[in-house]
């Protein structure tokens, strides 16, 4: 029987599914370095948070959540307006079928809508998964941070994959997210659900 995948905006009553995919890799990984989980409530605010400027995405297969992405900015000066952080968490029942490849390609395509230009992803290392996922889709690692982050009584690299989108033309404004229009949104929303069902 064919799986229903379909791509689709956070919202905030997402909050509790999403916590429980992102729990493990907190109280069980180095993958982030958060130590404590968050509350629903609290996470139901950093959704809110980040659509306010960028996407967030959620994943779901035949009506449940199995992954989310989204972007958030890495500096707070103007400068680096155009420049954002990505991040993403698949269950583990998800894993290894492309679910991350298409989630992360459709946060990418909206983001250049956006006009961002340039995107990084940070890695605990060693990730042979993100390092693979982040190659795939164009992404350099351009440093690492040794042993710059301590859990679980030791220290971990970090190491930072960079895209460019764009080339060097000047910089253009950044759109918010809310203002690129719901057609332009669920287009490209509609056409990674799309590839996920022949994925499938």
């Amino acid at each position: 029987m064919q799986q229903q995948f379909t791509i689709r905006r956070a919202e905030a009553g997402d909050a509790a599914a999403l916590l429980e995919i992102y729990r493990p890799f907190i109280t069980d990984t180095v993958v982030t370095f958060e130590y404590d989980v968050p509350t629903a409530d609290e996470f139901a605010g950093r959704i809110t948070d980040t659509l306010a400027d960028f996407p967030y995405l959620v994943c779901e297969r035949d009506g449940k959540p199995v992954g989310y992405a989204y972007a958030h900015h890495i500096r707070e000066r103007a400068a680096y307006d155009w420049a954002v952080e990505l991040s993403i968490y698949l269950a583990p029942e998800a894993q290894g079928q492309g679910v991350g490849t298409v989630l992360y390609q459709c946060l990418i395509d909206l983001l250049d809508m956006q006009n961002i230009r340039i995107l990084y992803g940070c890695v605990t290392l060693p990730n042979e998964g993100s390092r693979r996922l982040h190659e795939k889709l164009g992404f350099v690692l351009t440093g690492v941070w040794h042993g710059s982050g301590w859990k679980f009584e030791g220290w971990h690299d970090v190491g930072w994959f960079e895209k460019r989108l764009g080339g060097d033309a000047p910089a253009r404004p950044v759109v918010p997210f809310a203002a690129l229009g719901e057609e332009k949104i669920e287009e490209c929303l509609c056409r990674y659900t799309a590839m996920l069902k022949m994925e499938d």
